[in-house]
């Protein structure tokens, strides 16, 4: 009978030489209904905002039943591992559906009677894992729901007075993007791994919150000491750009990201206001958000020197409004270091597990299915 695989022709090409062929597409779901959650986010008293705890527990257990599902049907499918896995919210009226979806994988002529592995790279991204030297044990994920809380408008509109840093916030969300890391290095552990690699961290409207989610690839690496089984390292680095640094010596230590929270203040807002009908700079604005950008990445080199790190490679930075003239700045990279025993195992790397796949349909109609599963209830 064909396998029904959603691997593309570089990711086979790149499976086939460890030793892999295409196996069928595994998925599993969760539906939940809203009102529960939805009673919880109407009754919030948040002051400062921070994590809805209630939320992340409701949203993770989800989350973890499509999983479980997912790994459920690749075990009857005979699979040695499942690539590709993806852990989707979709929002419908009235629910929301927790879905998971990923692509089995064979040993070459054989079934396997337990399932190995799932990972959270493509066939590619695979590939540069395991030529890097990670052994993939299993997808894993952090999750954190969180209010900006009455602090976004009562609160905000006071401190909004003060021009500059509110610490109090800076320290509010320093903590909540960082239970999302330290969630994701406690299901490592217990998958036994001394690694998290492609990590990727998103942020997704909920219910009147945010949920930050991150997930990634738990593995073990035999060039990392004993103390990492209990303290695992973490990179957002791309395993294309992972396998670069891994020939040259590097091995990823951490994933590290810093959070200042700002007001533009009384004075700004008007300053702004003012100059706004005359062309040419605002000074006192670009001043301003320098300083945050440059506050956040202070606190990633903090975190850096801490670890021991050579260096932060891959910082990227985002800007996001909370309202009343409030602003959260993020930057978010990964803290490398030198490593004896570390480097590839092929010389170079494969031009097929770099080549971008094609999209090959392509929708422009309005108002698919798809769409309006996606949108966020009004």
């Amino acid at each position: 009978m064909a396998a029904i695989s959603g691997l593309s022709g570089n990711e086979i090409f790149c499976l086939q030489q460890q030793g892999m062929h295409p196996g069928d597409l595994v998925i599993g779901n969760s539906v939940f209904s809203l009102g529960l959650i939805g009673g919880i986010a109407s009754g919030l008293k948040t002051i400062v905002g921070g994590e809805v705890t209630q939320v992340t527990e409701i949203i993770h257990e989800g989350r973890q039943k499509a999983y479980a599902r997912m790994v459920a049907e690749a075990q009857k499918h005979g699979g040695m591992g499942i690539t590709g896995v993806s852990n989707e919210l979709i929002q419908q009226v009235g629910n929301v559906e927790f879905l998971s979806i990923g692509s089995c994988v064979h040993k070459e002529g054989e079934e396997s009677e337990k399932l190995e592995f799932s990972t959270s790279a493509d066939g590619q991204e695979l590939y540069c894992q395991i030529d890097a030297g990670f052994a993939p044990k299993k997808f894993v994920f952090g999750n954190v729901a969180y209010s900006i809380g009455i602090g976004g408008g009562l609160l905000g509109s006071l401190k909004s007075l003060r021009r500059g840093e509110i610490k109090e916030f800076s320290q509010i969300f320093n903590e909540t993007r960082h239970l999302a890391l330290k969630r994701i290095k406690a299901e490592a552990i217990n998958a036994g791994a001394n690694a998290v690699v492609g990590i990727r961290t998103s942020i997704v409207p909920f219910a009147g919150m945010q949920e930050m989610v991150m997930i990634g690839t738990a593995s073990h690496h035999p060039a990392l000491a004993a103390g990492f089984s209990q303290s695992p390292i973490t990179s957002d680095l791309t395993n294309q750009e992972m396998w670069n640094l891994s020939h040259l010596g590097y091995m990823p230590l951490k994933l590290v990201l810093g959070v200042s929270v700002y007001s533009l203040g009384f004075v700004g807002g008007i300053t702004s206001a003012f100059k706004s009908f005359v062309r040419g700079e605002i000074n006192e604005l670009t001043t301003l958000i320098y300083e945050a950008r440059e506050q956040a990445i202070a606190h990633i080199r903090e975190d850096a020197n801490k670890c021991g790190a050579d260096q932060v490679v891959g910082i990227k930075t985002y800007v996001y409004q909370l309202g009343s003239g409030i602003i959260e700045f993020m930057a978010i990279g990964t803290a490398v270091k030198k490593m004896p025993g570390v480097n590839t195992r092929s010389p170079m790397l494969l031009p097929q597990a770099i080549i971008q796949d094609r999209d090959t349909f392509v929708n422009t109609a309005e108002g698919t299915l798809k769409t309006q599963l996606n949108q966020t209830p009004s």
